[in-house]
């Protein structure tokens, strides 16, 4: 979905057309499963970070157009609302000094967009909802100027035969409006982390995506408020749900997914052919072992953990998951942090004897995800290893159990001892403080009141002092 499409409209022809074409690429993909001919090279990261656009008051600002036409970055494009801006990272080896490496990258280009952005009178926010943005600010006359987002809208609504987007949310004062849009999900902003597997690993490392969801939510909640209403301290969660619901005719495209992977993550991808309408039957060029078809499908498909497909630099294809359940910022450090603290799951949940997926029914891991979009740092989430079950606080799960696992991970990576403590004990000192952003943007409102222009002012301060959020005063 990252790049532009030839036109808005569509006939059957071009159902047609991209049917066919997805029919002979999803053949051939089971082919390369069946015979691995998938790159083995692996253990490598990257990322995506959405940011906002905002005025000196903290209101959002629709000029991402201009914005990035003066920043001219290839590496900073556009996303669905004017509103928004996505920064992207070069992949980068998880060995040695990792971290650092992605540190520098994203501090060098968010340094950069700073610059243009107070040059234009404006500034950048890293924040999972920006707590201003307003109802009536995300309309389809404040979405970015490129076809795919107009077209997406069109095709979303066409399947809902035209009924408005329900948003229904739990909260302090329950949220229930109606959207006659999809720009609803452009109020979701993330930092979306990517790990490039070695085949015979992509399915246990799948899988821990899926058992580490819960905590990586718990840890990184940053999205409290929506609109006004007090909700889940990562409402970001359930409003991208409901944002592009397609209606129950349909199954669910943003969804947490209906089991672990059992054999290979072809399974992911037959799902997605089988179970889900063409939503943009795009025009592509290129030859059927690009898969330009299949990855396109899946771009409009937005599980929380996604498999992607992808090419090395001599063009042989590789698989890699995008764990999409952080929200964006509070700051780089922070971002970064998230960054090792789910890598190191991942790889600690590999050591193990007995895969995890074993030992946490799948229904269990997704109840854990909700519950701690829910609640955060103060959810209690099912835990489990080979010594059983039982439930734990998210404060008790992540510093005695969740913490030493990611080091081992870590460690198993070969990255040094200095690298793992300087990120993984920012998650350490955030949980230990019960402070990530959701805490610290409620503690502000209850100390300072429901002024959500100051609360974004002081909020910007902070995040451009560079110091990671446990440590934001009040």
């Amino acid at each position: 979905m990252g790049d532009e499409i030839k036109r808005r409209y569509f006939d059957g022809e071009h159902f047609s057309a991209f049917r066919t074409a997805l029919d002979e690429e999803h053949a051939l993909l089971g082919r390369y499963f069946d015979e691995q001919r998938f790159s083995r090279r692996g253990d490598v990261a990257g990322f995506e970070l959405e940011a906002w656009l905002v005025d000196d008051t903290g209101d959002p600002l629709p000029r991402n157009e201009e914005y990035l036409a003066a920043l001219n970055d290839p590496l900073v494009v556009p996303e669905l609302a004017a509103y928004n801006v996505e920064l992207n990272g070069s992949p980068t080896a998880l060995t040695g000094r990792a971290f650092s490496r992605l540190h520098d990258e994203l501090s060098a280009t968010w340094g950069t967009c700073q610059q243009t952005a107070r040059g234009m009178g404006m500034g950048l926010v890293t924040i999972g909802i920006l707590p201003t943005v307003k109802e009536a600010m995300l309309d389809s006359a404040h979405m970015s100027s490129m076809q795919r987002y107009h077209s997406l809208n069109d095709r979303v609504m066409a399947l809902r035969d035209g009924r408005p987007l329900a948003v229904e949310i739990e909260g302090d004062v329950p949220l229930r409006t109606t959207h006659h849009d999809v720009m609803l999900e452009a109020a979701t902003t993330s930092f979306q982390i990517h790990l490039q597997c070695r085949p015979e690993r992509i399915v246990r490392d799948f899988n821990a995506s899926l058992v580490a969801s819960a905590p990586m939510v718990a840890v990184s909640a940053n999205s409290p408020f929506l609109f006004g209403h007090a909700l889940w301290d990562e409402t970001r969660i359930p409003l991208f749900e409901q944002s592009v619901d397609v209606g129950r005719r349909y199954a669910p495209r943003v969804t947490f997914g209906t089991g672990y992977v059992e054999r290979s993550l072809l399974e992911v991808f037959q799902e997605n052919h089988a179970d889900h309408p063409i939503l943009l039957p795009a025009e592509l060029d290129g030859p059927p072992d690009r898969f330009q078809h299949v990855r396109f499908h899946n771009g409009t498909l937005w599980r929380w953990n996604r498999p992607l497909i992808g090419f090395d630099f001599d063009g042989q294809p590789h698989l890699r998951i995008e764990h999409r359940v952080v929200p964006a910022g509070p700051t780089i450090r922070d971002c970064i942090a998230n960054a090792a603290f789910y890598y190191g799951l991942v790889y600690g949940l590999g050591l193990w004897k007995t895969p995890p997926e074993s030992l946490l029914p799948f229904e269990k891991a997704r109840d854990n995800f909700y519950s701690a979009a829910r609640y955060g740092l103060n959810a209690r989430l099912l835990c489990v290893d080979e010594r059983g079950d039982r439930e734990l606080g998210v404060r008790q799960l992540v510093i005695e159990e969740l913490l030493p696992l990611a080091r081992r991970g870590l460690e198993s990576r070969n990255i040094p001892d200095v690298e793992i403590s300087e990120f993984l004990d920012v998650i350490g000192a955030r949980v230990e403080s019960s402070q990530n952003g959701a805490a610290w943007q409620r503690r502000w409102v209850a100390m300072h009141g429901v002024d959500l222009n100051a609360l974004v002012q002081a909020y910007r301060e902070h995040q451009d002092a560079g110091e990671p959020v446990h440590t934001w005063p009040l």
